[in-house]
């Protein structure tokens, strides 16, 4: 498309916010749909622009979210089937797309260097939790939304992760490795953690946790490491067609976690928010400064400090959605995606002029 075009979105992405700003000042009716069209329009302009790319992804979950918040019963049911029912196969979905971009190769490449490995899962399964527990247990939140955040703590890394490392001049290699090797690790690690940190506000039974985590998870990603060998390549189309379904599903997770914790969301809104902020900021803090006082260097510090501060929230929605929490504990890591995304775009925006 034409730099016109994008451009183009962009003037009519404000134009469209400056017309919603107006109509929640003097309340009339038409802010919601305003600031949706202005999310959609500025998601499209930032295409784009290279230095604005890497937001794209973060605004349509905005106008998703902007929807669901306003229209929560459009997200209910579909003539009668329950929307919460796609969670778990939009979630295998998008553990395909990221199994697909998996090469076995790749890993024993990087793992003659094992010390960064080990630093990224020993700092990304030590720090979140912790600080997620601290955050729950000093805050008065609602024990189904202090084990949310202690769930997105002890979720994998996310595979947002990858991509923050490369825009930022970080190992690629070694975000993907630490990414798989902290997902493959989940279905013990996670139910784990959960049963010694959370069990008390919430029950926890650590085999159906773990049985969750296999399917949504472990066999997914298998099946796309055996398409990858096999497959990839031979289906342009296909390759092609994965990554944009993967983020069409976490944005329609995040739609549909929103609307089933719309009432929580408007009574606990912003302190959620601000907690979550919290949560995901120290993440890349600690992951850094960590990576650093083991005397590893620059790129794979910065590596690090995603891999840490990013977490796969799409599956922790999952956990939460397969245990029956999901407008509670499930409402958690659907804001701590949506907050994740806006952070580590700058951070790795930031990074990447310095690399």
């Amino acid at each position: 498309m034409k730099p016109v075009f994008f451009k183009a979105c962009l003037v009519l992405g404000f134009i469209a916010a400056l017309a919603a700003a107006c109509c929640l000042f003097f309340g009339v009716i038409g802010a919601a749909m305003g600031f949706m069209l202005c999310f959609v329009l500025l998601a499209i302009g930032f295409q784009g622009f290279p230095i604005l790319k890497g937001f794209s992804y973060t605004f349509f979950i905005f106008a998703a979210s902007t929807y669901a918040l306003n229209f929560p019963e459009n997200l209910v049911d579909f003539h009668g089937f329950p929307l919460k029912k796609l969670v778990t196969p939009l979630l295998v979905i998008t553990m395909f797309g990221m199994g697909i971009h998996m090469n076995l190769t790749r890993f024993v490449e990087i793992a003659k260097s094992p010390k960064p490995i080990f630093a990224g899962i020993f700092c990304h399964y030590l720090i979140m939790p912790g600080i997620g527990v601290a955050l729950a247990m000093t805050t008065d939140l609602p024990p189904e939304i202090a084990a949310g955040i202690i769930l997105v703590g002890c979720s994998p890394s996310g595979v947002a992760s990858n991509v923050m490392a490369y825009i930022s001049g970080g190992n690629l290699a070694l975000s993907v490795t630490v990414t798989a090797i902290s997902t493959l690790l989940a279905p013990l690690v996670t139910p784990l953690l959960m049963k010694v940190l959370a069990n008390q506000l919430v029950p926890i039974n650590f085999w159906d946790m773990f049985w969750h985590i296999l399917q949504i998870v472990i066999f997914p990603v298998i099946a796309g490491l055996v398409y990858n060998k096999y497959a990839y390549g031979k289906q342009k189309w296909l390759d092609n067609l994965l990554p944009i379904l993967s983020m069409a599903s976490i944005i329609f997770i995040v739609a549909l976690t929103v609307s089933a914790g719309h009432d929580t969301l408007l009574s606990i809104g912003w302190l959620l928010i601000l907690i979550v902020l919290i949560h995901n900021l120290l993440g890349y803090f600690f992951g850094y400064k960590i990576s650093k006082w083991m005397g590893i260097n620059e790129q794979d510090s910065r590596t690090i400090a995603f891999e840490v501060g990013l977490q796969n929230a799409g599956l922790a929605t999952g956990i939460a959605a397969k245990m029956g929490f999901m407008a509670t504990m499930g409402l958690v890591p659907g804001i701590f995606g949506s907050m994740q995304n806006i952070t580590a775009s700058v951070l790795a925006n930031w990074w990447g002029r310095k690399k």
